[in-house]
């Protein structure tokens, strides 16, 4: 007898999601976010499911690809903050039209009941919805707690709902300080935790790293994982963030944290000698300098904190793109690099070899 795979020679690959999706449909639910048309976006989503698609195909394929998308366009400089909030919310709406029409219901949890939260200090809940969502079709009961919860809340909702595990989402990597906290809580609670979102790494090695008990990167992959079962090392009584990582013994972390405000004070004061274009900036640029500043030191201490240099160069050169893409020369973050290494405090060798890596990434890109 011979097993059939889709991989088997003659077989016909397995089709993605989004491929699932006429283009023309893509485009129409494209052009109506960037409107901000909830109608006519639900309307292009449920006419596709009557015409056929799945739910969690329109979940994974139409509404995912869709917000993608919405953060490409913001970073290109396509559309506007305003419109990225708009679009981000309108998607939403249309994809709790999706999840509560009544002819589509999900079918009676059977499996257990799952935990889906964001960290303290996450705001981009739409991916942890659509986990939650895709699990409500495979049969899971789901507490969906939504964006920004706090670890004490968290755990006191899993000792009163008793869940199989939490699905935590993290999306932005200078959370991961706070994502290491939360898992190390939810596991001492005695809840397995399965990690997801853009901040654990596109191989899921910050969720490694930080002891999750599972890592999944996408929806799809959280209900398979789920649906094999968590093995967790639980409990693990007394166990500190350093069991995990143990370079947090150098305490470089606490240092570059401690120093934060001070960091970013001093590379707005000698940005303005080394980088002469922001002797012209407005006040709302200038505020704006001073956001991508902090976000570079937020960063910095999260590379230290994980030890990882490419966390750190890999924000940067995105920042990069981001910047030109706006017209701002790119240029003005070397010195910012170099402002940021001569402010930080001594014993800090971690941090300024993660500087060092991010001067030399910048150096290396491409100009715009």
């Amino acid at each position: 007898m011979t097993q059939r795979h889709s991989e088997d020679r003659g077989a016909a690959p397995a089709q993605a999601p989004w491929e699932k999706v006429p283009l023309d449909v893509h485009e129409r639910l494209w052009e109506a976010l960037r409107e901000g048309d909830e109608y006519t976006a639900s309307g292009v989503v449920l006419d596709a499911v009557e015409d056929g698609l799945s739910v969690e195909d329109a979940l994974l394929g139409l509404i995912a690809p869709a917000q993608v998308r919405i953060g490409a366009e913001w970073a290109a400089n396509r559309i506007t903050v305003a419109q990225e909030h708009t679009a981000t919310a309108v998607n939403e709406r249309v994809m709790a039209a999706l999840a509560h029409h009544p002819a589509h219901r999900p079918p009676a949890p059977h499996l257990g009941r799952i935990t889906v939260a964001c960290v303290d200090g996450e705001w981009h809940a739409l991916p942890a919805r659509l986990v939650a969502e895709v699990l409500r079709r495979r049969g899971w009961e789901v507490g969906f707690l939504g964006a920004h919860v706090p670890t004490a809340h968290l755990v006191a909702d899993l000792h009163a709902s008793a869940p199989r595990a939490v699905a935590l989402s993290c999306s932005l990597p200078r959370h991961l300080p706070t994502a290491h906290r939360v898992v190390a809580a939810c596991q001492d609670a005695g809840f397995p935790v399965l990690a997801g979102g853009r901040a654990f790494g596109t191989d899921g090695r910050y969720a490694r790293a930080l002891g999750a008990d599972g890592w999944a990167p996408d929806a799809l992959g959280a209900a398979d994982v789920l649906a094999s079962g968590l093995a967790g090392s639980l409990p693990r009584p007394g166990h500190r963030p350093v069991d995990d990582l143990p370079h947090l013994a150098d305490q470089e972390y606490a240092v570059v944290s401690r120093a934060r405000q001070e960091l970013v004070r001093s590379a707005l004061a000698g940005l303005e000698e080394r980088f002469p274009p922001m002797r012209t900036y407005s006040d709302v640029q200038r505020d704006r300098t001073a956001e991508d500043v902090a976000q570079i030191v937020d960063h910095l201490a999260a590379a230290v904190y994980v030890d990882d240099d490419a966390l750190f160069t890999e924000f940067l050169t995105w920042t990069a793109e981001v910047l030109a893409a706006r017209g701002v020369p790119a240029a003005g973050l070397i010195p910012t690099l170099d402002l940021l290494a001569a402010a930080l405090p001594p014993g800090t060798p971690r941090a300024r070899r993660v500087l060092a890596a991010g001067d030399r990434a910048l150096t290396a890109a491409p100009r715009h």
